[in-house]
């Protein structure tokens, strides 16, 4: 699927902005995307140095689910063109608990090194989600919902993509109302 921007937000307007195509697959041990972004030089940015640090503010891809064990609640992978990983888990945006170092350790994330050609970075990321971190012991029977996303607040081109439309006057990815069977 391709991710698109919201050409409503003005933080999208008059730019370039990056391509990003992700491959969803389930299988009863993982829920896997395979992001692959090609993105102007402007809007690409790699300074998050750690797990649980400011993912979004970096050339970042974002898995949003929820929680089939718990729909009140639902989850956010965020993961850095460099790998890092924030994860948390809530009913709203305020009300977020953290994952702990082990249980984003079983978040298995392979990237593909950036490359440049042209006024492109290119890069990959690869983000396998065990079901451990909801609770259950497979994912066959489930049926996923969620939504998939890619920013870079602080690049000199911050921008805002999503998979499934998020219908709000500026970008805000935590909005459960918008998430859509996978």
């Amino acid at each position: 699927m391709l991710l698109k921007p919201n050409m409503n937000w003005v933080a999208n307007q008059g730019k370039a902005l990056p391509t990003v195509l992700a491959e969803v697959e389930m299988t009863p041990d993982y829920f896997t995307v395979n992001f692959t972004v090609e993105e102007p030089s402007d809007c690409f940015r790699a300074e998050v140095k750690e797990d649980n640090g400011s993912s979004w503010e970096d050339s970042c891809v974002e898995i949003f689910l929820q929680n089939p064990a718990n729909p009140a609640e639902y989850f956010n992978f965020e993961t850095t063109c460099r790998g890092y990983l924030l994860a948390a888990h809530g009913p709203d945006r305020n009300s977020r608990t953290k994952l702990t170092q082990p249980e984003i350790d079983s978040v298995i994330r392979t990237k593909q090194l950036a490359s440049v050609a042209g006024n492109l970075v290119c890069w990959g990321m690869t983000v396998q989600i065990p079901p451990s971190l909801f609770g259950m012991r497979t994912f066959e029977g489930v049926t996923l919902r969620g939504n998939l996303y890619k920013c870079a607040d602080k690049s000199k081109t911050p921008h805002y993509l999503s998979a499934f439309p998020v219908e709000t006057e500026k970008p805000d990815f935590h909005r459960p109302e918008f998430f859509h069977e996978f």
